[in-house]
């Protein structure tokens, strides 16, 4: 596969519509001449993901982030390091967020929700996902569900005694009032994020739902993953391997 025949399988797994949309919220880095035999994949573009996929022979980083701006200096020393390496880099953020088989969507299927109500989506701004289990469970068990799935210290808000039978999602920064105040109206009595701030903290026990919240980048992995699983799926010949990358969001001292 080079990387004409891999915009073709892009354009084919998301609608036109988000594609144009969301058209400056993907693309790639960098682009080599190799032909695609593996795909590493990650949620963020960083130094030492670049370096792994260096020592796993891979031709192509697909990542749903790029590297942040605001971390200065890092888009430059990766897109220097892609260079010299010959590796491919692209990056998907709007698109793999409101498609129905990504981040929101598989962190729910990850977790076991049973009946998916409705897909995350962007609206003037990013509204949850919502699901259900077909029997309710305790939030304990919830929340060791996601720090099993996520292998991080998920931090954990009961803030109401009902067991646990509507949730609603948002990956990443899915940390703004807003989007708990869409929840709890839609009737969830709990809420899954990847970031939180002292006023998601107060509004979500002010709200009465719980709140349990995971790291940017594990909330949003298996996003990508299911992307690229779907890109193996129309081209056989191509192998995948996960970048890791450190859990480092959720504790205190970077360790």
């Amino acid at each position: 596969m080079d990387i004409t025949n891999f915009n073709v399988i892009i354009n084919e797994l998301f609608p036109k519509k988000l594609l144009e949309e969301f058209h400056d919220d993907y693309g790639f880095t960098y682009t080599s001449n190799k032909i695609i035999k593996k795909i590493g994949f990650s949620t963020n573009l960083s130094v030492e993901v670049i370096e792994q996929a260096k020592a796993a022979q891979v031709d192509l980083v697909i990542t749903h982030h790029d590297a942040w701006d605001f971390i200065y200096g890092l888009k430059e020393e990766c897109i220097k390091r892609l260079k010299t390496y010959e590796i491919s880099h692209f990056w998907i953020h709007g698109p793999l967020d409101y498609i129905d088989f990504g981040t929101c969507t598989s962190l729910m299927n990850r977790i076991g929700i049973d009946n998916i109500i409705r897909f995350s989506e962007y609206k003037n701004t990013s509204i949850p996902g919502l699901g259900e289990f077909n029997e309710a469970k305790s939030f304990e068990a919830l929340a060791d569900k996601m720090r099993t799935e996520l292998n991080e210290p998920v931090r954990a808000w009961k803030n109401n005694e009902n067991t646990v039978k509507k949730v609603g999602v948002l990956t990443g920064a899915g940390n703004s009032t807003v989007h708990i105040k869409f929840a709890s109206e839609q009737g969830c009595d709990t809420y899954i994020t990847g970031e939180a701030s002292l006023y998601t903290i107060q509004y979500a026990k002010f709200a009465g739902v719980n709140l349990l919240v995971g790291s940017h980048t594990f909330t949003e992995i298996f996003g990508v993953e299911s992307l690229a699983l779907k890109i193996k799926e129309l081209n056989k010949s191509i192998s995948l391997i996960e970048l890791q990358e450190e859990h480092f969001e959720l504790n205190p001292r970077g360790k």
